[in-house]
């Protein structure tokens, strides 16, 4: 398949691919000319990476979740990690739902006087400032 049958196919733009393929996720067979040509593999790579960044991998861990023939390699404790860290999202927004939900009805007269939104403040700086020490950590192999 040319490219642009690829875009057409996966709903994934022609740009798009070209930047997965110098990523290194896809790879095109040949060239007819100018145009790329793809196996018709390549609609399930797209499927795989479209997945992987729906449950938050970036390009980079999507990449090693294929051999260099293209063929699913998934790391199933890369998946368990993911899958914790997606446990622990959900209930940081419980928590954040819960307390915004208690802020809409809270009968005290101003939120500075209501217990359970200063909680919630105190929840929100502290997970704002686990964020920042871990976006500016080091981090190993990089």
């Amino acid at each position: 398949m040319d490219i642009s049958e690829v875009a057409r196919k996966s709903g994934v733009a022609a740009s798009a691919l070209r930047y997965y393929e110098r990523k290194g996720l896809i790879r095109s067979l040949e060239r007819d000319g100018a145009r790329r040509k793809f196996s018709p593999a390549v609609l399930d790579q797209l499927a795989l990476i479209a997945l992987g960044q729906a449950a938050g991998f970036s390009l980079d861990e999507i990449r090693v979740m294929f051999t260099p023939g293209g063929e699913p390699n998934i790391d199933r404790a890369l998946l368990s990690s993911k899958a914790d860290e997606l446990e622990r999202m959900v209930r940081r927004l419980k928590a954040m739902i819960e307390g915004l939900r208690h802020a809409a009805a809270c009968p005290a007269t101003s939120h500075a006087e209501c217990p359970s939104f200063q909680r919630l403040l105190k929840a929100a700086s502290a997970g704002a400032l686990e964020n920042r020490q871990r976006r500016l950590a080091p981090r190993g192999g990089a």
